[in-house]
């Protein structure tokens, strides 16, 4: 909505709370979000390099400045120092699906990735790339929201992508509908009550430019560079499902 306002990019950093039942090693009630949005000129591949260029920077800011604090990490919990090559590799969503084919995971008519199935892709892109970090584009229509942009040469995919790290996603965003009417039949689809986000589709109607952006948790970056076990590590006070207090 700020973006209607003529802002080309907006970004914000807070504590975010997810009354979620995720009882996973890489899931927070509580973390602090890391988000930003910005307008498309031309195509939606702008968004990825704008955040592959924001995480190759604190990579590689964390690794020339805080050697020190990261060396006192590996004393209690070693890890393999994090490979963030640059440019950032992406692939399209069924270029991944099909290195896994490729590697002896057969994955039939597959709509999304599991878990298992995340780890070994990024096991491959580790092998053929020589990066911890890479980007997954291109996801079908049918596991995204109903406010993600459709691929225009195929409707069945999406201007989607989420990013990995040491084979993990990290985060998931996407271009987004900008049009009030494609935006509603969307949402029809989805079968999703339109008087529940009138104010969401009131916000495009004077007209909103092409933009995308994502969402980061900051522990999860933490726990994926460092290669710790459970994301309750890198957080001071974790909140999860069971956990509320100190």
């Amino acid at each position: 909505m700020a973006l209607m306002g003529d802002f080309e990019r907006v970004f914000e950093i807070g504590p975010v709370f997810r009354a979620e039942h995720s009882n996973t090693n890489r899931h927070l009630c509580e973390f602090t979000g890391l988000d930003m949005e910005m307008e498309i000129k031309e195509h939606y591949f702008e968004v990825l390099d704008v955040l592959a260029d924001l995480l190759s920077h604190i990579c590689i800011g964390l690794e020339n400045e805080y050697k020190n604090e990261l060396a006192v990490i590996k004393q209690q919990y070693p890890f393999e120092d994090f490979v963030c090559k640059t440019p950032v590799v992406k692939f399209h969503f069924k270029e991944g699906v099909q290195m896994l084919r490729d590697a002896g995971f057969e994955q039939g008519d597959l709509d999304d990735l599991s878990t298992e199935t995340e780890k070994a892709l990024g096991k491959i892109v580790k092998e053929k790339h020589g990066t911890d970090f890479y980007m997954l584009y291109g996801y079908p229509a049918a596991v995204r929201p109903f406010y993600t942009m459709l691929d225009p040469e195929d409707p069945n995919y999406t201007n989607s992508y989420d990013f990995f790290m040491r084979g993990e996603e990290i985060t998931s965003g996407a271009q987004r509908i900008h049009n009030p009417a494609m935006l509603i039949e969307r949402a029809n689809h989805f079968g999703i009550p339109i008087h529940t986000i009138q104010d969401y589709v009131d916000s495009f109607k004077y007209g909103a430019p092409a933009h995308g952006g994502a969402g980061f948790g900051m522990e999860r970056i933490v726990k994926f560079y460092c290669n710790l076990h459970n994301i309750r590590k890198s957080s001071l006070f974790p909140r999860d499902p069971k956990r509320i207090k100190p």
